[in-house]
C-alpha cells in the first residue's frame, strides 16, 4: 500500500484522481494490515508530512496516517516512539532543522492520536525536558506560538515543580528576544497573534501554578533593567503585563522600589522600557504598571530617576497619541508624567509643539472617540498653562486652537495639580523614617520656624492671602535683588510654586527684621507688620524719588534705600515705578503699600467754650483698637459691676521698643452700653472699632488749649475715617497694666470676629476754621498723638450729661450735614492672627486665612447676605456712623458652618504646617483654648455695584482676576530650588535607608484642627511663662 500511495503522490496524474485514490486507500486502513506495511506506511506520512513539496502532499500525508493510526493504534505505538520523538526534537528530520514548526505540528497531530495509549507517558516526560532545552535557545517567535498551541493542548508536557518555574522564567527571556522586522500589515498582524499565543500560554500555566508567577515577574524586570549596550528587549514583553493580576501591583511596586540592591541605572532603564510597552497594540493595564511605578518612585523619593525618564520619553509618549489603538492608555501616562514634573516647565515645553497638529488631527480623524479623548487631552494642557503661565510665546497658537473647548475651573485645576505632585504621592512601602511629609492637602506652603521667628511666619502667611496684595507683588517688574520688595516677591513666589511642604524664610527674615528685634529672640508680630509696610513704602517712595530726577524708565532702579530713621508718613509723590506688569494704576503717586493698606482718618477737636474746630488727616496702615475698662467682664480683673477701672491703664505705660497706641484707652462709644450682666456677649471687633471711634473728653490734665480762647479749655475729640484702605488691619491691644500690682497682664477676653462688617467712612467736610488748622500729615502710632490718646478714660455720668447739652446747643451751626455724607462701606474678613500664651511676654503666633481664589469679594459664601443697606432692615440713619458687624441668617439657607465646602473656606497657618479649617473654628478658638486669642485682624473691601469708595484699588483698576504670570526670573529661581529639593529629599531617603531602623519617629498628622489646640514652639511653649525674655508692652512669640 505505501508503494502505490508513493507512485501516486509522484505521478501526474489530476488532483480528483488522485484525491479519489487516496480515498481508496484510507478506507483499506480498516482492513486487516502486517505490521511492515504499518511501519512503512507510517514513515512515508511522515516524510510527506514534514518533507512534502507542496500542501497537497502533506495534507495526503496527514489523512492516511490519522486513518492508520487509529485502526491500528499497537503499530502506531512502536513506530510513534520517545526515542523517534527524542529524534526529532534533538536532530530534526533529514534536512528539516529541528526548530522548525513543522515538527511541532506533527508531533500535535501524533500525540492526539496516542492520548489513550499508555506509551504517551513516557513521550510527555520526553518532551518536558526538551522543550526546556529548546526554549533555552531562543526559538524564533512562530516556533514558540506552534509550541505554545501543543502546550496549551497537552499540559503534561510541561515541566514542573523547579523546571517549571525555570521554564516560565527562560519562556519569558525567549519573549525578550522577539523581533519583528516586517512592514506590511498581514506580517505584523501574524507577528502579534504568535506573541498573544505565547503570553496566554504563561498566563494559563501562571494560573495552574501560582508558584510560577513572582520568578517570571522577577525575570521580566532582570530582562527589561539590564544596562547591557548591546542587548535592547522587546517590547512583545507587554504581553504579559495583562495577565499579571492586578492585585499584585502593591506588592510588586514595594519589592522593586524598596530593594537597595537595585541601582538606579537598572530602574531607570526599567522605567523606560516599560513606558517603551504602551506601543504594543493589544496590551492591556501598561499605563497601570507603569504609573504605579512612577508613583513608587515618587514615594520613596528617587526624583533623579523620575526626572530623567520623563525629559528622555515624554515625547515618545506624546507620538503614541496619534494611534487610537493604544493612545487612551498613552494619555493617562502622559498626563500623569506632565501632571507630576511640577519642578519645572522643561518636560511640558518639549511637547508643546506637538499640541496644535494633534488638536487638529482629532478634529478631522472622524472617529467616534476622538471627541471624547481631545476634551481630555484639552484638560491636561489647560492644566499645564496653568501651572506653567508666562509663556504667551509658546501658548497663543494652543489657546487659539482649543478656545471652542470647554476649560476647567481654576479649584479643579489646583486640586489636579496638587494630587498629582511628586512630593504629595504618599509613601505606603516605606516605614518610620523612610516616610515622606509632603506638602499638605490645602496645596499651600508653611513657613519653617527659624528660632522664635513665627511673629514673622504669621504676618507673611497673612499678607500672602491678601490675594490683591499678593498679585500685584507678583506682577511688579523689578531691577536687582537687595530692594525688599524683591525679596517679598520671591518669597511670595515660593509660598504660591514651590514644592516644599515649608519654605524657610533665611534670606526675607535678615532683610526685614526691625534693627531692635534680637535675633533669636520672640517678637511682637504687629510691631514687625507695622515696620515690614512702612520699610517698603519708604523703599518705594525713595525709588520714585530717584526716577523724577531721572529720564522716565519703565521699570524701577536698583537701589539700596537706607531704612528710615523713624516713622515717617506716607506722602504724595511721582508714580510709584513698582507697577503691575499688566495694568497700570491712574497716576496719583501713591505706593503700592498705601493703595494697598492705606486709610485716613481726620482727628476733630471742638473746644466746648467756643465750639471751634481743629481738625488734621492722618495717614494709617493699621487701627490699634483699646479694650473699653469697663468691657473686660469676662476678666477676673473687676470685682464689682460699679468698681471704676480706673486702676488699668491700657497702653498707658510704655516699654520696651513699642510706642502705644493712639486711642489705646478710650471713652466708651455712644452706641455701646457697658451694663455688666452675668450673661453678658463677649465683644466683637465692631464694638471695638465704635469704641475707638467714639468721641472722648480732654479734661483736667488733658485739658486742650484753645487758641481763639488763649487758655487751656474742655473739649471733645472725634476721630472719623475718611478714606477707606482696601485691606483693613486691626490691631487688638491686649496688654494691659495693673498699676495696683504693678504687673503687665495679657487681656485674655473673648472678641467675636464676624465674618463681614460695616465701616463708616465720612466724606471730608469743611469746618469753620476758629483756630489755626493743621494739614501736614501724622502717623497714628506717632508719639505725639498718643501722648494724650493714651489718657482717655471714662467720663463721669454728670459730664456726659452736661457734654449732651453743650452738643445740642451747637450741633446746627457746626456739623449739621456730616450725617448725609457717611457711608457704611463693607468689608470681608481675610485672615485673623492669633496669639497662643497667657502672658504678652511670650508666647506662639499663628493664622487662620480665608481661601479666596476670585478677583474680589464676590466669591466670599457669605456675600449673598452682606451688601443690603442697613437702612433697609430698620436700622436709624444713625447707625452709619457706627461699626456694625453682620452675620448670616440660618434661614437663608447656607451651608451649615460644619459642611464640607466650607470646612475648606478657610486655612490654618501654623509655621510649617498647614492645613483646612472652618470658621466655625475661627470663631470659636478661644472658647475651646482660652490662652489662644485673636490679636491682628484683617478685613477685605467689598465693593458694592457701581460704588468706588475713596479711589482704591478697584478705582485704580487694580484688582487682578487671575495670579500674573511668574517673571523668567522668579520662575528660574523656583525650578533651581525645586530641583534642588527632590535632590534633598532623594538623598535623605538614600541615607535613612541605610540607617539601623532602631531609631523611632513620631510624626504629627496633617490633620483638622479641631481636636487639639493648634499648637506652640519655642522653650516655654504656647503657655509661655516668659521668663528670659527681655520684651515688654508687646504681644510675642
Amino acid at each position: 500500500m505505501d508503494k502505490i500511495l508513493e507512485g501516486l503522490v509522484s505521478s501526474d496524474h489530476s488532483v480528483p484522481v488522485k484525491r479519489a485514490i487516496v480515498k481508496k486507500v484510507v478506507e483499506a486502513a480498516e482492513k486487516e494490515v502486517t505490521e511492515e506495511q504499518c511501519q512503512a506506511l507510517f514513515t512515508l506520512t511522515t516524510r510527506l508530512i514534514l518533507l512534502g513539496e507542496d500542501a497537497f502532499q502533506r495534507q495526503i500525508g496527514f489523512q492516511v496516517l490519522e486513518a492508520y493510526a487509529r485502526y491500528h493504534r499497537p503499530e502506531f505505538e512502536l513506530f510513534f516512539s520517545k526515542d523517534f520523538v527524542l529524534g526529532l526534537l534533538q536532530q530534526g528530520y533529514g534536512h528539516l532543522d529541528r526548530k522548525d514548526p513543522a515538527i511541532i505540528d506533527y508531533i500535535h497531530c501524533c500525540l492526539r492520536l496516542l492520548i489513550s495509549c499508555p506509551s504517551v507517558l513516557e513521550i510527555f516526560s520526553v518532551i518536558q525536558v526538551e522543550i526546556l532545552r529548546m526554549v533555552c535557545e531562543r526559538p524564533e517567535p512562530a516556533f514558540c506560538a506552534h509550541l505554545s498551541t501543543v502546550l496549551s493542548d497537552f499540559v503534561q508536557c510541561i515541566p514542573r515543580e523547579k523546571s517549571g518555574v525555570l521554564f516560565c522564567q527562560q519562556l519569558v527571556r525567549t519573549i525578550s528576544y522577539f523581533h519583528c522586522f516586517a512592514s506590511q500589515e498581514r506580517e505584523l498582524r501574524e507577528y502579534v497573534g504568535q506573541v498573544t499565543k505565547v503570553s496566554t500560554l504563561l498566563q494559563n500555566i501562571w494560573k495552574a501554578d501560582p508558584a510560577t508567577l513572582l520568578p517570571s515577574l522577577q525575570e521580566v524586570f532582570a530582562i527589561i533593567s539590564s544596562t547591557d549596550p548591546s542587548f535592547d528587549p522587546s517590547i512583545a514583553l507587554a504581553s504579559l503585563v495583562q495577565h499579571i493580576p492586578v492585585q499584585m501591583i502593591t506588592v510588586l511596586i514595594k519589592s522593586l522600589t524598596t530593594d537597595h540592591n537595585v541601582k538606579d541605572a537598572s530602574m531607570t532603564k526599567a522605567l523606560c522600557r516599560m513606558i517603551d510597552w504602551l506601543s504594543w497594540p493589544l496590551a492591556q493595564h501598561v499605563d497601570t504598571w507603569v504609573i504605579a511605578l512612577l508613583k513608587g518612585l515618587a514615594a520613596v523619593q528617587k526624583f533623579t530617576i523620575l526626572i530623567d525618564v520623563t525629559l528622555l520619553k515624554i515625547e515618545l509618549v506624546f507620538s503614541r497619541l496619534w494611534y487610537p489603538i493604544v493612545r487612551q492608555g498613552a494619555l493617562a501616562v502622559l498626563s500623569h508624567m506632565l501632571l507630576s514634573f511640577q519642578h519645572s516647565p522643561e518636560a511640558f515645553h518639549l511637547v508643546v509643539p506637538h499640541v496644535v497638529h494633534l488638536v487638529q488631527s482629532l478634529r478631522t480623524d472622524g472617529l467616534s472617540t476622538s471627541k471624547a479623548f481631545l476634551l481630555q487631552f484639552t484638560e491636561l494642557i489647560h492644566c499645564m498653562m496653568y501651572q506653567y503661565s508666562g509663556f504667551p510665546d509658546l501658548y497663543d497658537h494652543i489657546l487659539e486652537a482649543v478656545k471652542d473647548l470647554p476649560k476647567p475651573i481654576e479649584d479643579k485645576i489646583k486640586l489636579v495639580l496638587n494630587q498629582s505632585a511628586w512630593t504629595s504621592q504618599s509613601n505606603s512601602f516605606a516605614s518610620g523614617p523612610l516616610r515622606q511629609v509632603g506638602k499638605s492637602e490645602t496645596g499651600k506652603t508653611g513657613l519653617v520656624n527659624l528660632g522664635n521667628t513665627c511673629f514673622l511666619n504669621s504676618i507673611i502667611q497673612t499678607l500672602f492671602m491678601a490675594t490683591d496684595f499678593r498679585r500685584h507683588v507678583l506682577s511688579l517688574h523689578l531691577n536687582g535683588s537687595n530692594i525688599l520688595m524683591k525679596k517679598l516677591q520671591l518669597l511670595f513666589a515660593f509660598l504660591a510654586h514651590t514644592q516644599r511642604a515649608a519654605y524657610a524664610p533665611k534670606n526675607f527674615l535678615e532683610a526685614s527684621r526691625p534693627p531692635w528685634f534680637n535675633a533669636g529672640s520672640q517678637q511682637d508680630c504687629s510691631e514687625y507688620l507695622r515696620f515690614l509696610l512702612d520699610r517698603l513704602h519708604e523703599e518705594e517712595k525713595t525709588i520714585q524719588v530717584l526716577d523724577s530726577v531721572k529720564p522716565k524708565v519703565a521699570l524701577p532702579v536698583d537701589t539700596n534705600s537706607k531704612e528710615p530713621a523713624g516713622p515717617t508718613s506716607p506722602e504724595d509723590g511721582e508714580e510709584s515705578s513698582l507697577t503691575p506688569a499688566e495694568i497700570k494704576p491712574e497716576n496719583d503717586g501713591r505706593t503700592l503699600i498705601e493703595r494697598t493698606f492705606g486709610g485716613k482718618l481726620i482727628t476733630g477737636i471742638r473746644c466746648m467754650q467756643c465750639n471751634c474746630i481743629s481738625e488734621k488727616e492722618e495717614p494709617f496702615t493699621d487701627l490699634s483698637l483699646a479694650f473699653c475698662p469697663s468691657g473686660s467682664q469676662g476678666s477676673s480683673q473687676f470685682e464689682g459691676p460699679s468698681e471704676e477701672p480706673k486702676v488699668l491703664c491700657q497702653g498707658s505705660v510704655n516699654g520696651g521698643s513699642e510706642a502705644p497706641e493712639p486711642g489705646s484707652a478710650k471713652a466708651p462709644a455712644s452706641n455701646v452700653h457697658f451694663v455688666p450682666v452675668t450673661n453678658e456677649p463677649p465683644l466683637s471687633v465692631p464694638d471695638l472699632v465704635n469704641y475707638f471711634l467714639a468721641p472722648e473728653i480732654l479734661d483736667e490734665e488733658n485739658a486742650y488749649f484753645c487758641e481763639k480762647c488763649s487758655s487751656l479749655q474742655r473739649a471733645e475729640r472725634t476721630m472719623k475715617v475718611v478714606s477707606a484702605p482696601e485691606y483693613l488691619i486691626l490691631t487688638l491691644l491686649r496688654f494691659s497694666y495693673d498699676a495696683k500690682c504693678h504687673v503687665r497682664r495679657k487681656i485674655l477676653d473673648n472678641v467675636t470676629i464676624p465674618p463681614l462688617m460695616r465701616l463708616p467712612v465720612h466724606a471730608p467736610s469743611m469746618p469753620s476754621q476758629c483756630s489755626s488748622c493743621t494739614s501736614s500729615p501724622l502717623q497714628v502710632d506717632s508719639p505725639e498723638s498718643s501722648e494724650n490718646l493714651a489718657k482717655k478714660l471714662k467720663p463721669s455720668q454728670k459730664d456726659e450729661e452736661e457734654e449732651e447739652k453743650e452738643r445740642l446747643v451747637g450741633a446746627e451751626q457746626i456739623n449739621i450735614g456730616d450725617e448725609m455724607s457717611v457711608q457704611s462701606v463693607p468689608y470681608v474678613l481675610s485672615s485673623v492672627v492669633m496669639h497662643s500664651g497667657i502672658s504678652s511676654e511670650s508666647g506662639h503666633y499663628y493664622s487662620y486665612g480665608h481661601n479666596i481664589n476670585g478677583a474680589d469679594g464676590a466669591q466670599h459664601p457669605a456675600n449673598h447676605f452682606a451688601l443690603k443697606d442697613d437702612l433697609g432692615n430698620g436700622h436709624p440713619e444713625s447707625s452709619l456712623s457706627t461699626c456694625s458687624a453682620l452675620s448670616v441668617p440660618p434661614e437663608k439657607g447656607d451651608a451649615p458652618p460644619n459642611s464640607g465646602q466650607e470646612a475648606r473656606d478657610w486655612l490654618l497657618f501654623n509655621d510649617s504646617r498647614v492645613t483646612f479649617t472652618s470658621f466655625q473654628s475661627v470663631q470659636n478658638i478661644t472658647n475651646r483654648f482660652p490662652k489662644d486669642t485673636a490679636y491682628v485682624v484683617m478685613y477685605r473691601k467689598q465693593e458694592l455695584p457701581g460704588q468706588n469708595i475713596n479711589g482704591g484699588l478697584m478705582a485704580n483698576g487694580m484688582r487682578l482676576s487671575v495670579e500674573p504670570p511668574l517673571q523668567k526670573e522668579l520662575l528660574d529661581a523656583i525650578i533651581k530650588d525645586n530641583k534642588l529639593y527632590l535632590q534633598e529629599q532623594e538623598l535623605s531617603a538614600r541615607t535613612q535607608a541605610l540607617q539601623a531602623p532602631s531609631s523611632s519617629c513620631s510624626f504629627r498628622p496633617n490633620g483638622s484642627d479641631d481636636n487639639n489646640p493648634p499648637g506652640s514652639c519655642g522653650p516655654s511653649g504656647g503657655g509661655g511663662g516668659g521668663g528670659g525674655f527681655n520684651t515688654i508692652s508687646r504681644l510675642v512669640f
